[in-house]
């Protein structure tokens, strides 16, 4: 594994941070808790649009890398043109679903006292032009990986992060209407598109395939789905898991609690972009190596497992005691008392998922996608269930408790599984 990868990968997972960190409070002084916790729901329904590739991103960088090292590279055009008809029809559907629950009065669902229900059904509509458009890029992105142009990823990566928090402060120097701090959101992910696909252009340019235009294969439409549909799993259960906390608690409690839950979770859980920058580089690079140097991988995972666990402890200790002040110079004196203890019960999790995230790779590379999709699966109902049950009893510290519940459960889970041949 190329360190410049991951150097890479952390610059463009970084930037975003250091915008999101400048311009929430912001937000949050000019939007207020209300309108704030319905744009935090929009960039998780545009987080979850992810799901709409399929898997099939994901698939694609495991069958480039592959074609690559078989020298077979007049196959990637057609691979890429399959994968790209696949998420282009898929993110159309989830488009039009998601259009299709706002014309039928969806909005009403988000209790907001002091924001029109129109207003938040417009935005829905809004956020339906995105879903293809980041169901495409994840197969762009993949043919990326796959040929290790982390250095470009990164870029696109890093602009659309600072467009994503930027982009609705800008506008909310003008208006605090929810359609036009959505719309941002909308055309940085068009945006996005063309520059990913641009870039994977460039990456196939290089090889013989040059001047050949991919032709659909159900052969290979085939191939990427023995994979993929098993990441499609994954893909549509995982966000689930990861999102469900706050649409659970916007429903049950009211859109304002979102705030108070997300503020610390937000904080906390990027500090994954450690673990990310690694773990998105250890996959298409483990998978090569369990072909290329069978005798050789399992010491290269440990090596990287061992610096990750290091590391994330190492932050995650500096979280918990560090938070409190971190989070009130963040957000001022208008941060609510039980931010602080959310925070402080996240950092448990967050040093879980960070183990999950590598032994996760892990399975992907060997092809268990099967296993990973299962256990999301099990999950599910598990989380769902204890996050209703705790977040009844204790409002959102009960939340905070059931998503750490779960990382630790899916840590142990994943790595038990991962070890097995």
């Amino acid at each position: 594994m190329r360190v410049s990868s991951v150097s890479w990968n952390l610059a463009g997972l970084t930037l975003p941070l250091l915008v999101a960190a400048v311009t929430v409070p912001q937000l949050i002084h000019r939007l207020g808790n209300e309108r704030f916790g319905v744009l935090a729901l929009a960039w998780g329904l545009v987080g979850y649009a992810g799901a709409l590739d399929l898997g099939i991103g994901r698939a694609l960088t495991q069958m480039v890398a592959r074609l690559r090292g078989e020298g077979d590279f007049s196959s990637i055009p057609d691979a890429l043109a399959t994968a790209g008809r696949i998420t282009l029809l898929t993110g159309a559907f989830g488009g039009v679903i998601i259009a299709i629950f706002a014309i039928a009065g969806g909005g009403s669902l988000i209790h907001a006292r002091q924001t029109a229900t129109g207003e938040i059904e417009l935005s829905i509509l809004l956020l339906a032009l995105a879903l293809p458009a980041q169901a495409m890029s994840a197969t762009y992105r993949g043919v990326n990986e796959a040929y290790l142009n982390f250095r470009g990823i990164s870029v696109v990566r890093a602009l659309l992060g600072m467009v994503n928090f930027g982009g609705p402060y800008l506008v909310s120097l003008w208006t605090s209407s929810l359609p036009w701090l959505v719309a941002t959101l909308v055309l940085s992910r068009l945006f996005s598109l063309l520059i990913y696909r641009r870039l994977a252009m460039t990456c196939i340019s290089g090889q013989r395939a040059v001047g050949r235009t991919g032709e659909y294969s159900s052969r290979i439409a085939r191939s990427l789905f023995s994979f993929g549909g098993w990441v499609t799993v994954s893909s549509i259960v995982s966000p689930m898991l990861v999102q469900a906390d706050r649409f659970v608690i916007s429903s049950a409690i009211s859109a304002a609690a979102v705030t108070i839950y997300v503020l610390p979770y937000e904080m906390v859980v990027q500090s994954l972009v450690l673990v990310g920058s690694v773990s998105s580089v250890l996959f298409p690079s483990l998978s090569a190596m369990m072909r290329s140097h069978p005798t050789q991988w399992q010491r290269y995972f440990l090596r990287w497992l061992l610096i990750v666990a290091g590391m994330m402890l190492v932050v995650c200790i500096a979280m918990f005691f560090f938070l409190p002040k971190i989070l009130t110079l963040w957000v001022g004196q208008g941060l609510h008392p039980e931010s602080i203890t959310v925070g402080k019960i996240l950092c448990l999790g967050v040093f879980s998922n960070s183990l999950g995230v590598m032994f996760y790779a892990l399975l992907h590379a060997k092809g268990r996608a099967n296993i990973t999709a299962l256990l999301h699966m099990i999950e599910l109902p598990i989380f769902v269930g204890a996050l209703l049950f705790l977040l009844h009893q204790f409002g959102v510290v009960g939340a905070a408790w059931a998503w750490t519940g779960r990382m630790t459960f899916d840590a142990i889970a994943l790595g038990i599984l991962g070890g097995k041949k």
